[in-house]
């Protein structure tokens, strides 16, 4: 029996499931959209573990004082544990007149993650991701799942157009109920 087994094994051996996760979060830092497209299983373990990354970077943000500098290099050398960050062997491989291989996606989810999310998601104390159920795979029935992070542009931009936009009854026709409605209690 599995009682009290916390995560889901995703079918691979640990060394794959951690590659895989990290994978996973890599490309949810990294892409434009704020989100990927995966099985339900998979996004429900990656959420947590991406949620970690984010509040490192949220601490980091809201450093102050004197050792914020080095506490912050201490928690982004914590969260680059999440990612596939840096290029192995990388003074070795460049050689004079060579150009320098260029760094790898986790290196960019790691800048990202700092620089941008840390700022965004300052002021909130969790739940950064979203999961959406999407409905089953046609080729091998598999549930997938939209997990995005909260509060990206798209959605802001859906607020901002949704406050634009007039209620669903229009002005004019509340304005003459008002008007009847006063003409009676004047009468």
């Amino acid at each position: 029996m599995r009682h009290l087994k916390a995560h889901r094994k995703l079918g691979r051996p640990t060394e794959h499931r951690i590659s895989l996760l990290r994978n996973l979060a890599t490309s949810l830092v990294n892409s434009r959209e704020d989100r990927i497209v995966t099985t339900l299983p998979k996004a429900k373990e990656l959420r947590p573990f991406i949620e970690k990354a984010i509040t490192l970077s949220r601490r980091a943000a809201s450093l102050e004082g004197n050792g914020a500098e080095v506490a912050g290099v201490h928690l982004r050398r914590q969260a680059a544990a999440y990612f596939h960050a840096g290029n192995f062997r990388h003074a070795t491989t460049t050689r004079r007149g060579q150009v320098p291989p260029p760094r790898t996606a986790g290196v960019a989810a790691l800048k990202r993650l700092f620089d941008e999310l840390g700022e965004r998601f300052k002021d909130r104390p969790g739940g950064y991701t979203r999961i959406i159920k999407m409905g089953r795979r046609a080729g091998d029935g598999a549930e997938l799942a939209i997990i995005e992070l909260v509060d990206n542009t798209r959605e802001k931009q859906a607020q901002a157009a949704a406050k634009k936009r007039p209620a669903k009854g229009s002005s004019k026709k509340k304005s003459a109920d008002t008007e009847a409605a006063e003409t009676k209690d004047s009468e």
